[in-house]
């Protein structure tokens, strides 16, 4: 591809281009990966607490008699609140940091989360999902402003690959833990401690979350390999600047075409297996944890696979676009998962698609560190968000269209299967260079 042979010619980039970290500095001391680790307790925490009302949905429905409309609604609310948040703490974090955005934020959704016990109605539910959406959409903003403090661009992708991996878990151990407290404490229990283990890890958050030169548990050696790439100051930009960059607009287009693939897989996979294999709600469980672990593995390869690319010299150009073009091509064979002849079959092409989205989304996430100013990654993060949110309703319309008209599954996996390729064509076309912006200053 073009940028192959350009970044060949290209491999090292001089040292004042901030573009490349000097390779001299050899990677010392393990602080930032107890970071990561609470960065990734923080996303799988995340997909718990949003996933607790989905797996209740059926004990509610019967017993507070919900319409399927209703139940509609909630999440349509909770998708625009979602969306809403994501820009509006990309901003808060641009201006007070990590460690009280991510504060703020996570403080904002378990309050709504633990709301839900006073609640009955479609319409209560609604409601309380607002803030709970508003809060858990800083969860990302914050994660990369934190890995943007603790982790140089070559390392960055990796961190990304690892925090990311959380997502898959909390899908994992929602279905897991909900049922059984509800089973023996009630559905209100299940609110309260699924919001119990938030609380704590904002605790944690509070006392150890320090930037790097203001913790006392770092040692020398390590901050400076976390500062061996240049990173000039700098301050909040105005809304117009960035949307006047390129590389901006990258990052939206990127974040709209992918994130619906992700959230119909979410939203949607029960149905499917129930549709096409007759899957109870019972006997669902090991499909889908055959296909987030799968997701988990391409979220940590991913990551790695271009980390790995960038250490041995070359540009991010390269690294980034040639780590999304193999997992573009993963999400390829899900086209044809509506054929498979098994179950099992439809796991490993749907899983397939599942790790290529991680990989492919862990990757386009380190766009905003890699080429914005640190205070203004918060900013991009949330414009990206609030596109793939709106990017996930128009999907979710699309789906429930194709379904009601077609019967089908075909053409909305066929639309999963392409969606990366021309995420990754259109980025590509955006910003060809995938070079640090300069001159964005308010």
């Amino acid at each position: 591809m073009h940028w192959q042979a350009q970044d060949q010619m290209n491999a090292r980039s001089s040292p004042s281009s901030g573009f490349e970290a000097p390779l001299q500095i050899k990677p010392s001391g393990s602080r930032r990966w107890f970071v990561c680790i609470l960065l990734f307790a923080l996303v799988a925490l995340s997909y718990i607490d949003r996933q607790v009302l989905s797996v209740l949905k059926l004990t509610l429905q019967k017993d507070y008699r919900w319409s399927e409309t209703g139940y509609g609604e909630v999440a349509f609310w909770f998708q625009a609140a979602y969306g809403v948040g994501y820009i509006v703490f990309g901003r808060i974090i641009d201006r007070v940091g990590a460690r009280i955005g991510g504060a703020l934020a996570v403080g904002l959704w378990t309050v709504g989360h633990i709301a839900h016990v006073f609640v009955t109605t479609t319409a209560g539910f609604a409601l309380v999902r607002i803030p709970l959406a508003l809060g858990e959409a800083g969860t990302f903003p914050a994660a990369l402003a934190a890995v943007a403090e603790w982790f140089p661009r070559r390392e960055r992708a990796f961190a990304i690959g690892l925090f990311n991996a959380g997502s898959n878990v909390g899908a994992i151990l929602a279905p897991l833990m909900v049922p059984a407290i509800t089973l023996a404490y009630g559905w209100r229990m299940a609110f309260i401690v699924t919001g119990a283990l938030t609380a704590v890890w904002l605790v944690v958050w509070i006392a150890f979350y320090r930037r790097p030169r203001e913790s006392n548990n770092i040692s020398s050696a390590e901050l400076a390999f976390i500062e061996s790439d240049p990173e000039p100051a700098s301050a909040p930009v105005a809304w117009s600047r960035l949307f006047a960059t390129r590389e901006t607009w990258a990052y939206i287009s990127g974040r709209f075409l992918i994130d619906p693939i992700w959230w119909t897989f979410l939203f949607w996979l029960p149905d499917f297996f129930g549709r096409r294999y007759g899957i109870d709600l019972r006997s669902y469980g090991p499909p889908l944890v055959g296909i987030y672990l799968l997701a988990d593995l391409g979220s940590i390869l991913g990551g790695w696979g271009s980390s790995s690319i960038l250490t041995r010299g070359f540009s991010l150009n390269l690294s980034r676009k040639s780590a999304m073009f193999v997992c573009a091509l993963a999400a390829l064979p899900v086209a044809g998962a509506m054929y498979a002849p098994n179950q099992w079959v439809a796991v490993g092409l749907i899983g397939l698609a599942c790790a290529g989205h991680q990989g492919f989304s862990v990757n386009l996430s380190a766009l905003p560190s890699d080429l914005f100013p640190r205070a203004t990654v918060g900013s991009v993060v949330g414009l990206g968000g609030a596109a793939g949110a709106l990017g996930s309703m128009l999907m979710a319309e699309y789906a429930g269209w194709v379904l009601q008209t077609v019967g089908s599954y075909t053409p909305i996996f066929i639309v999963a299967a392409c969606a990366y390729l021309l995420a990754l064509l259109v980025i590509h076309l955006i910003t060809p260079n995938y070079a640090p912006v300069v001159a964005i200053a308010a």
